[in-house]
């Protein structure tokens, strides 16, 4: 159980940490107009509207990427039910994306991708542990 809490923790935060570098990587080859203010949900929805489709394809994937990559140390840390782990880092996602999709107005298709995607991402993510697990089981 412990090793379950904490390949979670870390899983969480390496999926956090994978969603941060790919958001500051879009961030740097396309960055926020001067003088925008984050806060501001009008100011925000209209740049969102122009944010050109290479920038949104990189968020896009940090999130998957990040879940996969996610699931993939809880489960390996956590050894355990992996689909468990699985269930948990995609809960977590989601949850995090779900608040980001309704603090901002998302492209619909993007909203759509983050959603399926972060699911089959956790999904992947645990199969490929059990893939790796059931290799290793016939070396021994």
């Amino acid at each position: 159980m412990l090793r379950r809490i904490i390949g979670a923790i870390i899983g969480i935060a390496v999926a956090v940490a994978t969603v941060m570098l790919m958001e500051w990587l879009s961030h740097s080859i396309h960055p926020l107009p001067e003088g925008i203010d984050v806060n501001d949900s009008t100011a925000m929805n209209a740049y969102l509207n122009s944010v050109p489709l290479a920038a949104m394809l990189l968020v896009l994937a940090g999130y998957l990427m990040g879940t996969f990559d996610g699931t993939l140390v809880a489960c390996l840390i956590g050894r355990e039910q992996p689909m468990i782990n699985a269930l948990l880092i995609g809960v977590l996602m989601l949850a995090g994306t779900v608040t980001s999709l309704l603090m901002f107005k998302h492209p619909t298709w993007f909203s759509i991708a983050s959603v399926a995607g972060i699911i089959v991402s956790a999904w992947l993510g645990a199969k490929l542990y059990m893939l790796i697990e059931a290799r290793r089981q016939v070396v021994e």
